[in-house]
């Protein structure tokens, strides 16, 4: 297991990470992911040859850039009551989730020839729609909701968790602990409206206190909106700003409620995304991890690190 010490947040080594992991896998390589989960694939030859391909693309980027790269796993739908309507109970997520680790683990022994710098990331998403949250949990039942998968992680070798898609501090705060308790290190990611606010309207610099307040992670991220409505977060954020360590980017500009009508996908311009990017960049001096989210494959991930 990586140390605390050598992982991005702690070194500040520029880290690739992937992209819209669903949105490929759908798109470009005809996945079937009902519930728009990916975890199911880990079961599967055909399953876990179309996840090390997808993520062959990222490592590639990584030797490119000179540059660490961060392994996520496929995870993010593997929580109780998205599992359960998949018709996965406690103990088949609990394998799943083993089986994600351990997949990124070979992949790490795979990709170890030419990256310095590799860790493997337990991907935790929200309980509910990230798109429409349609439930708050508090602190207390988020901690016992998202206890299980982040035990599982800790038991397969994961080197931290990151909680990505979030709409509301509660269920962040929920996720810190339980990942404490499991003894984890743990990054939260919040995704933002147009407006650069949270989908609960907490602006963005207030949700991360809030936070930080309650149960500090070990730094948080952005992901799932374009640059255009990170823009228009990282204006309220303040001081708040330097506890962002990572960026993953929507292709497109669309709103969430767009997005979810669409039928085709919207993935925008890799230059233009870049371009976007690098607009941000002298609010971000501290931002070490960058990659994409929905709609954004490796051509766009590739365009954000200049290779």
């Amino acid at each position: 297991m990586a140390r605390t010490s050598n992982l991005p947040h702690a070194t500040g080594r520029p880290t690739v990470t992937d992209g819209g992991m669903e949105t490929d896998l759908i798109f470009h390589r005809g996945a079937d992911l009902p519930c728009f989960a990916a975890f199911p694939l880990v079961e599967t030859g055909e399953g876990r040859a179309m996840l090390t391909d997808y993520y062959d693309g990222y490592a590639a980027i990584a030797r490119r850039a000179g540059a660490g790269l961060m392994l996520e796993a496929p995870t993010w739908r593997a929580n109780p009551e998205w599992g359960e309507r998949l018709g996965y109970g406690p103990d088949a997520l609990d394998r799943v989730n083993t089986a994600a680790i351990a997949l990124l683990a070979e992949l790490r022994e795979r990709y170890a020839d030419g990256i310095a710098d590799i860790a493997l990331g337990g991907v935790v998403g929200p309980r509910g729609d990230g798109y429409q949250p349609d439930r708050r949990m508090g602190p207390d039942e988020a901690a016992a909701y998202h206890r299980p998968q982040i035990d599982s992680f800790r038991a397969a070798g994961a080197d931290l968790v990151t909680a990505y898609t979030l709409t509301d501090p509660g269920e962040a705060i929920g996720v810190v602990r339980a990942a404490r308790a499991a003894g984890l290190p743990v990054a939260i990611s919040f995704t933002v409206e147009t407006d650069g606010r949270l989908a609960d309207g907490h602006p963005l610099g207030a949700a991360i206190a809030e936070v930080d307040a309650a149960a500090a992670p070990d730094y948080f991220l952005v992901n799932c909106a374009h640059p255009d409505h990170v823009e228009r977060g990282l204006a309220e954020s303040g001081g708040q700003r330097h506890r962002l360590a990572g960026m993953r980017y929507n292709a497109s500009s669309k709103s969430h409620a767009e997005l979810d009508e669409a039928t085709d996908l919207d993935a925008g311009d890799p230059a233009a995304l870049a371009a976007g990017h690098r607009r941000l960049e002298p609010l971000l001096p501290r931002l070490p991890i960058l990659g994409g989210c929905c709609g954004t494959d490796a051509r766009h991930v590739a365009a954000l690190w200049n290779v």
